[in-house]
């Protein structure tokens, strides 16, 4: 679920030399993972419901162990898939991945392509698809007015091979060389080979230069072909990018209308650059009974005394728009009933509310040393997440200058 300032999110009941012992282990199990569900939140509320986002942190991560945090959590927060293929085994996240550069700029003249024969989907004898892509490539450069010779042909054959060799997850990388000579046009011919074997490419991606740009220009590019050579799905071929992809990068992709369906993001997702650390606190409010309080002049630092329900109060509209925490030994608010409360920060102030639903957050989990209920699936937190964030006013959403959420 969301959590705002000076709620607590997790409550340990004990003896107090086993919960002191636990500090250091359940806040190193929260804190990371905490932030990187919520800056993986972030980057999905930017790009909107319809864009595929993938995690590709592993080779930027905290070493491997935060490697695969970030992945679990990232998909928590909202990611689709991860590069991460040991994530995907352990954890059952949908894996993904494209041809590398390296791959591409190991192969030098088409003679190199193995392997290069395919058997049609429909049966039939096996097919030279290098040949088959290369009267294809005159075709689209003779579409696309632009001379064959100036496709890589190295770069043909790296995609005739990852063809042949995966016909039905066949995937282009397009900026080994150049984007509009090379990559487009050989991506082009390979795809549309693999389409009279009755086969389908699955999309392109773009990992340098004007991404929001290039992508209006392939689309126009793969609608083209697709009337031209009446191959009707070849216009919706999906678009990826990377290429240190950010916040600022997801809002110029939306002022700018690109064409991009999926976006890959590593360093500033696993990183988490604009906070680092999330600084979570385990606090003692309560000893045999009695409430403790922690006095600072630091205001932000000052404990809440007391064993406390939390509740999410929500509005006609279904919208949450306050939490309350009250002392486990008050009674239960209900919806309809107008409730009497202090706001945290304004001092001396009470207002009166009156909430449609009332949601009681905490969940007893352990128990007596025991699991006393069943943990969710990460597929069931990950949807009740998503749910839970779609709930929240759009203006408590906002990235920049949000409403404050009231507590």
């Amino acid at each position: 679920s969301p959590l705002f300032p000076q709620v607590p999110f997790l409550q340990v009941k004990g003896p107090l030399l086993v919960v002191q012992l636990l500090e250091t282990t359940l806040l190193c199990l929260v804190n990371y993972a905490s932030l990187v569900a919520t800056n993986a939140a972030r980057f999905r509320l930017l790009a909107g419901p319809d864009v595929k986002l993938m995690e590709m942190g592993l080779r930027r991560a905290q070493g491997p162990d935060g490697a695969l945090s970030a992945s679990k959590y990232s998909y928590i927060g909202g990611f689709d898939c991860t590069s991460n293929i040991l994530a995907g085994k352990l954890y059952g996240i949908p894996v993904r991945g494209t041809i590398a550069h390296s791959f591409i700029m190991s192969f030098r003249t088409l003679e190199e392509a193995r392997p290069r024969e395919l058997a049609p989907r429909a049966g039939g004898d096996p097919v030279d698809v290098a040949a088959l892509a290369v009267s294809w490539l005159q075709r689209v450069c003779d579409l696309l007015q632009t001379p064959p010779g100036n496709a890589n042909q190295g770069e043909l054959a790296a995609f005739v091979s990852y063809a042949v060799t995966f016909p039905c997850d066949f995937q282009g990388l397009l900026d080994t060389y150049c984007v509009r000579r090379s990559g487009l046009p050989n991506f082009c011919a390979v795809a549309l080979a693999l389409h009279q074997l009755g086969y389908r490419a699955i999309g392109v991606r773009l990992d340098s230069g004007d991404l929001a740009r290039q992508s209006k220009e392939i689309r126009r590019v793969f609608r083209a072909c697709g009337a031209h050579f009446q191959v009707p799905w070849f216009g919706a071929i999906p678009i990826a990018v990377s290429n240190d992809i950010s916040e600022q990068s997801l809002e110029e992709f939306r002022r700018e209308g690109s064409e991009i369906d999926m976006i890959g993001i590593g360093t500033n997702l696993v990183t988490c650059p604009l906070q680092p650390s999330l600084g979570c606190v385990y606090k003692l409010v309560e000893v045999n009974g009695s409430p403790c309080l922690k006095l600072t002049e630091d205001e932000e630092k000052m404990t809440i005394p007391g064993m406390k329900t939390i509740y999410r109060l929500y509005d006609a509209a279904g919208h949450p728009f306050m939490d309350l925490m009250a002392l486990e030994e008050e009674p239960s608010p209900s919806a309809g009933q107008e409730l009497e409360i202090r706001v945290l920060g304004r001092l001396g102030e009470t207002t009166k509310v009156i909430p449609s639903t009332v949601e009681s957050l905490h969940r007893t989990y352990f128990r007596d040393g025991q699991v006393c209920e069943p943990l969710p699936s990460l597929p069931e937190v990950r949807t009740h997440a998503q749910v839970s964030l779609s709930l929240l006013s759009p203006a408590h959403c906002r990235l920049h200058e949000p409403q404050p959420y009231p507590v």
